[in-house]
């Protein structure tokens, strides 16, 4: 019962609560209007416990501390929000570097359910819930989707091994039937589940994931695995009620389900880094599975035939050694194993589906020791295809050494040269491996591998993103060995080094006395290269450089430079102005000298590049020429062509003529014949 103070009774106090009662429920409404954060969960109960505090602190007495409890809470609640608050900008801070070339993260746009506060009324959960069903779509890229193969491929294994033991043992299933009730109705579950994840499973239409419900379906009832999951799950262990629950073999339509596992053993192959190991155990497993069936054959026909009917069967049960279901699956399996990898030492058969029997075996025996023998080998010669690639390298070198006689200490070197790439595991070009990626890739790839090392470079810190790529595919490796000079102070700098491991000693004419030492991250060469306009250094070496022991450095030539930068000009400029603040920051610049930078060309390079324009007309005249011949061939053809037809015309007006003309001359002789003919008779008659 609620008694409503009148207005004349209202004192400062009653102002004070229904004030307070006021200010919780606006407090209430904006918690529950506000978007719940990541730290809700603990920071929204700490709050919970303040405002109830602050409430009861309201009602009782002035003698407790009401807000003392209050002011702890919150300071709690936002210690506990600023370190969440660090964690996440520490953990989401991206590295500027790989920013620059990767360029923004593509992210999903939320929906708008993700931004409003769900209702709690049960018609629109239910709602929520059948649209985030209807939007739900398995990626066959995905690791969840990894996962549910492994959890298919152990129900299909399970049923492969199990399903035919148990209908081959009968001990084996009476003994634990109700365990293998439980296991059957279990992956009978799974498979259930497989085939509703299959029809919200994705595939790529034009390289989109398609998410459309109706083409999922169609496409994959169209399959023939469709078929098969459909076959796989159909209830034949119903005809349990007339047969009992004894008869496993009604389940035999679960190993149907086999072309899940063998997907998943696909794509293991495909994301283990260890794939040789991989395929030498998966073709283990089938022979493993192969054996084990002919075991279970084996018994069901002894069984058929009577335990201990003769000697080729399973020896009878009855005896204390062969009574065990232990023994007489080892038994089973080693006869299985001892025929199908031919090496008999059994018992011979003794009646005519016994001899059929071992003929089958014998023969699938040869297949599998085939299979064994081809798949090592083919997996002995891939594992040591590298090391024998690299044999051949270094028997090549030292046949050419041989022949050319060169010094026993050069050819030592040599020798240790490639010891030390082999052992270190740097004897494989990174070019040729990464060859068949796109440059995007491969730039990519270089960069996460050489990340600290690219770093520290100047001339990369600004960079643009494509400048990036092409400067980072043209990176090439080099190893030098122990006392080796890297350069000698006067050549001519036409390349830079990036030191990637190794220490560099910066030596005097004598090779001895050291000026300072280079360690791994330092770079050098890269001011010879650019030719900064009034560099008092040119693009000569100042210093000589030598290797203290074995070191791996990147090179980069300035034709490649010059190549990159050319469909770059604001990155030139870049490039040039970064070189000019460095010389001018050790005082090696000239700032009233024209001369240099990278626009400025010597002599070799005009005439290469002329070499390369020569090149293009060469190409293009040889284009025209061959145009110009095809079309003077075509054109002979047509006038070849018309001369003919000419040719057939005046034949057939000449032959024309000569009819006439023949027909005339006949004409004549015949009157010339009766004129003979007249004047003959006359001459008889006178």
């Amino acid at each position: 019962m609620t008694v409503q103070p009148t207005e004349g009774d209202r004192s400062p106090h009653n102002l004070s609560v229904r004030t307070t009662l006021d200010d919780d429920t606006e407090g209430a409404e904006s918690i529950l209007s506000r978007v719940p954060s990541v730290c809700d969960d603990t920071s929204s109960e700490l709050q919970r416990v303040a405002a109830l505090d602050s409430r009861g602190g309201s009602s009782r007495n002035s003698f407790q501390r009401s807000g003392a409890i209050s002011r702890l809470v919150n300071l709690v609640v936002r210690l506990r929000e600023w370190a969440h608050r660090s964690l996440l900008e520490e953990e989401e801070r991206p590295d500027s570097f790989l920013e620059r070339f990767r360029g923004p993260e593509l992210r999903t746009a939320p929906s708008r359910n993700s931004n409003t506060q769900p209702d709690v009324s049960d018609n629109n959960a239910k709602r929520i819930i059948r649209k985030k069903w209807e939007l739900f779509v398995v990626s066959p890229s995905d690791n969840a989707y990894y996962h549910w193969l492994f959890v298919i491929a152990l129900a299909v294994l399970y049923n492969w091994f199990l399903i035919v033991a148990r209908a081959c043992f009968d001990r084996l299933q009476v003994g634990n039937y109700i365990c293998w009730l439980v296991l059957d109705y279990l992956t009978d579950t799974v498979y259930i589940i497989d085939t509703l994840i299959r029809l919200r499973t994705g595939f790529l239409e034009q390289g989109l994931l398609v998410k459309d419900q109706t083409k999922l379906r169609d496409n994959y009832v169209r399959t023939l695995q469709f078929k098969l999951d459909v076959l796989s799950i159909l209830p034949t262990d119903l005809a349990y009620i007339s047969t009992g629950i004894h008869t496993p073999q009604l389940r035999f339509n679960r190993l149907l389900r086999f072309p899940r596992m063998f997907e998943f053993f696909d794509r293991t192959e495909t994301r283990t880094n260890y794939p040789n190991i991989f395929r030498i155990c998966n073709l283990v497993l089938y022979i493993l599975v192969i054996i084990h069936w002919n075991a279970c054959i084996y018994y069901a026909i002894s069984k058929s035939l009577g335990f201990g009917s003769d000697t080729w069967v399973f020896p009878n049960i009855s005896k204390p050694e062969f009574s065990t279901l232990t023994r007489s699956y080892v038994y089973c399996l080693y006869w299985s194993t001892l025929t199908l990898t031919t090496i008999g030492e059994m018992p011979a058969p003794v009646r005519d589906e016994e001899y059929l029997f071992v003929v089958f075996d014998f023969l699938v025996g040869v297949l599998i020791f085939a299979t064994i023998v081809g798949n090592v080998g083919s997996m002995i010669a891939n594992m040591n295809a590298t090391r024998a690639e690299f044999q051949a390298r270094i028997d090549a070198i030292k046949h050419y050494m041989h022949f050319r006689k060169v010094s026993k200490e050069l050819e030592t070197r040599v020798i240790k040269w490639f010891d030390y790439l082999w052992t270190n595991k740097k004897a494989v070009d990174e070019q040729e491996v990464l060859k068949n990626l796109p440059n995007k890739l491969r730039a990519e790839i270089a960069i996460n591998v050489h990340l600290e090392t690219l770093k520290k470079v100047r001339i990369f810190q600004d960079c643009e993103a494509g400048l990036l790529v092409e400067l980072v595919l043209k990176l090439r490796p080099q190893v030098f060995s122990p006392g080796d000079y890297i350069c000698r102070k006067g050549d001519i700098g036409k390349e830079m080094y990036i030191i990637k491991e190794g220490k560099l000693a910066v030596v005097a004419d004598d090779g001895v006395t050291q000026y300072a030492l280079l360690t791994a991250g330092s770079c050098f060469g890269e001011i010879s290269i650019l030719n900064i306009k009034g560099s008092k250094m040119g693009n000569r070496r100042t210093a000589n450089i030598r290797s203290l022991g074995y070191s791996d450095l990147f090179c980069l030539s300035k034709d490649d430079l010059m190549e990159a930068v050319t469909e770059y000009p604001n990155a030139k400029t870049v490039l040039e102005e970064r070189g000019r603040e460095i010389l001018k920051k050790e005082g090696l610049l000239d700032e009233h000298a024209d001369s240099g930078g990278l626009q400025k060309e010597d002599t070799e390079e005009k005439v290469e590049r002329l070499e390369s324009s020569l090149d293009t007309l060469q190409t293009r005249f040889a284009r025209l020429l061959s145009e110009y011949s095809h079309t003077q061939q075509r054109l002979k053809q047509r006038i070849t062509l018309l001369e003919r037809q000419r040719n057939q015309t005046d034949c057939g007006a000449e032959a024309n003529n000569g009819m006439n003309t023949g027909t005339v001359l006949s004409n004549e002789t015949d009157s010339r014949a009766v004129a003979y003919t007249n004047s003959t008779s006359h001459l008889k008659k006178v």
